[in-house]
C-alpha cells in the first residue's frame, strides 16, 4: 500500500510542477505584453501626458484596452457626478495603435506553443492541460494591475470639492482580460501545436 501511495505522489509531482510552470509563464506573458505595449505607444503617452497620470499607468490603460477592457473615468464636482469611457486606441494618432489589439492574443498563443513544444504534447487533452493554467498567473497580474493603475485626483475651489478617478473596470479586467484571454489563446496555441505534431 505504501508503494502505491509513493507511486501516486510521484505521478502527481510532474503535473503540479507543470501547472506551476504554466502559471509562471502567465505572469511572464502579461509582463511581455505590457512591455511591448510600452514600446509601441509609450512615446505617445509621454507626449500627451499632463502630469496627472504617470506614464506607466497611461501605457497600462492602452494594454487593458487592447484586451477590450473599458477605461472608465468617474468625476465628482460637489454633489454632481458622472462617468465616461476613454477610447485611447481608437483616438490614438500612432500608426501602430491598432496593432495593440493583436499583441495579447499573439503573446498568449506563443506561450501555449512554447509549453506544448517544451513538454512534447501530442494529445489534445494534454494540450489543454498545458495551456489553461497560464490563466492563473495572467489573471493575478491583470487583477493587481487593474487596481494599481487606477489614478485619482482631488482638488477644491471656492469651497467646492472635486475628484476624478480613472482606470480599467476591475470586473471586466479580471473576467475578460485575466481569465478569458489566456484560457482561450494559450490553450489554442498548445492545441494547434499538438495537432501539427500529430500530422507529421
Amino acid at each position: 500500500m505504501s508503494s502505491q501511495l509513493a507511486t501516486s505522489e510521484e505521478s502527481a509531482v510532474p503535473g503540479a510542477s507543470r501547472v506551476a510552470a504554466s502559471a509562471g509563464l502567465g505572469v511572464f506573458a502579461a509582463m511581455i505584453g505590457y512591455l511591448l505595449t510600452y514600446l509601441l505607444i509609450g512615446a505617445e503617452v509621454r507626449r500627451n501626458s499632463d502630469g496627472d497620470v504617470a506614464d506607466w499607468k497611461g501605457v497600462a490603460w492602452y494594454f487593458y484596452e487592447a484586451h477590450l477592457v473599458d477605461i472608465e473615468v468617474t468625476s465628482q464636482v460637489g454633489s454632481f457626478g458622472g462617468t465616461r469611457l476613454l477610447n485611447l486606441i481608437a483616438e490614438s494618432s500612432s500608426a501602430s495603435a491598432d496593432v495593440l489589439y493583436v499583441l495579447p492574443p499573439l503573446v498568449l498563443i506563443a506561450v501555449g506553443v512554447f509549453l506544448a513544444v517544451r513538454w512534447d504534447v501530442t494529445d489534445l487533452g494534454d494540450a489543454v492541460m498545458a495551456g489553461a493554467p497560464v490563466t492563473i498567473g495572467y489573471a493575478v497580474v491583470i487583477g493587481l494591475g487593474a487596481v494599481v493603475t487606477e489614478a485619482n485626483t482631488q482638488g477644491s475651489a471656492f469651497g467646492i470639492d472635486a475628484s476624478t478617478s480613472a482606470g480599467p473596470t476591475l470586473q471586466t479586467a479580471i473576467g475578460l482580460a485575466g481569465i478569458l484571454y489566456p484560457l482561450v489563446f494559450a490553450t489554442v496555441g498548445a492545441v494547434i501545436t499538438a495537432v501539427v505534431v500529430n500530422r507529421r
